[in-house]
């Protein structure tokens, strides 16, 4: 049996699903989400902030929005509890557009219909992006026949075309009549990846499937013959596990398991094969980015005040960079950040 060294996301994931908080006093946070200060001030005392706030959504964002909150506990009020969980981006969604949860974490822009599922229920929507993550191709880091592959080999081997492709030869040649010249490895294939529940799964239908499916008549989608899940720790674990395995995570996922992942580079048919890095993600070099977002229900900001004390802490100067030390996305780069905080300080509603 391998034994794995713990997980910081892993522990992160897990410690979210319950709620972040502790007993006694909390601070009472500024405007700007920043902890007050100890000294004497003319201001009338004001109760600690209390309450609960919840969030649901992506399982790549949950991290970050994890760790947040456990900052939030630490800095701001500790009396302050803080659900969050990640089931997936589009389950995330369906319960935010239910009024279930206060703020929607999300690895993929918010859809035209889930936008219209939320106004039928009379639900206003603020969007914020936080952060940019490249999608990770990989496999098992003992599979040394595999560095990199095209999109017309992502296309090949996980595409609506590839089912019932059990070995990664079987896509030798669909990959040919789509441009590759790659050589696939004789080989078991076996697949473990996001489910369309995921935002990672819809991320990487848009960026990569359909570059092909529309010319070539075919559903966007994915092949549908494989192990399948939302929590990128059991992907993790599927890919591990097979020496020829394929799949996908976030980057932070698999940079934080290169010692059982190895992430394959990529090429988009225009710059080479490239690795995923903080740097070639955040340049948009690695062809497979895309941003992170979180959506807050604009009423329920309103209403409760810790969700606006959360989200003030979130948007702060410092707060998502503190994050991303622990969490290994990519940062906003200054103007994207000040776009963020200005839509969450005009309280900026999707549509008006």
């Amino acid at each position: 049996m391998t034994t794995t060294r713990p997980s910081r996301l892993a522990a992160l994931a897990l410690t979210a699903t319950f709620a972040f908080a502790a007993c006694g006093g909390g601070a009472t946070p500024s405007p700007t989400g920043a902890a007050p200060s100890d000294g004497p001030t003319d201001e009338p005392s004001k109760a600690p902030l209390s309450g609960t706030v919840i969030i649901s959504g992506s399982s790549t964002v949950e991290p970050i929005s994890a760790l947040i909150a456990e900052l939030f506990n630490e800095e701001i009020s500790a009396d302050v509890a803080i659900e969050v969980t990640g089931p997936g981006t589009s389950d995330g969604f369906e319960r935010f557009c239910a009024g279930e949860t206060d703020i929607s974490d999300a690895s993929r822009r918010i859809k035209d219909a889930e936008i219209e599922a939320c106004a039928g229920a009379g639900i206003e929507i603020i969007e914020l992006k936080v952060a940019i993550d490249g999608l990770s191709i990989i496999t098992s880091a003992a599979n040394d026949q595999v560095a990199c592959l095209t999109f017309a080999d992502l296309y090949a081997l996980l595409g609506p075309e590839s089912q019932g492709f059990d070995n990664w030869s079987d896509a030798q040649a669909l990959a040919a009549e789509l441009g590759s010249s790659s050589q696939f490895p004789d080989a078991p294939l076996v697949v473990t990846a996001p489910g369309e529940e995921s935002g990672t799964w819809g991320s990487f239908i848009e960026i990569v499937i359909e570059d092909f499916n529309e010319d070539r008549g075919q559903d966007a989608t994915t092949r549908p013959d494989y192990t399948a899940s939302a929590n990128d720790n059991v992907i993790i674990e599927g890919i591990a596990g097979t020496e020829t395995s394929l799949g996908w995570v976030g980057y932070a996922f698999a940079e934080e398991n290169q010692d059982r992942v190895k992430l394959l580079e990529v090429d988009d048919g225009e710059s080479g094969c490239v690795a995923p890095t903080p740097e070639t993600i955040a340049s948009n070099e690695y062809p497979i980015s895309r941003d992170l977002w979180i959506y807050i229900n604009k009423a329920k900001a309103e209403a409760n005040p810790a969700v606006a004390a959360y989200v003030d802490f979130y948007m702060a100067d410092g707060t998502i960079a503190t994050a991303l030390e622990e969490v290994p996305y990519v940062p906003l780069d200054d103007a994207a950040l000040t776009e963020s905080q200005a839509a969450w300080a005009d309280r900026t509603v999707i549509g008006q």
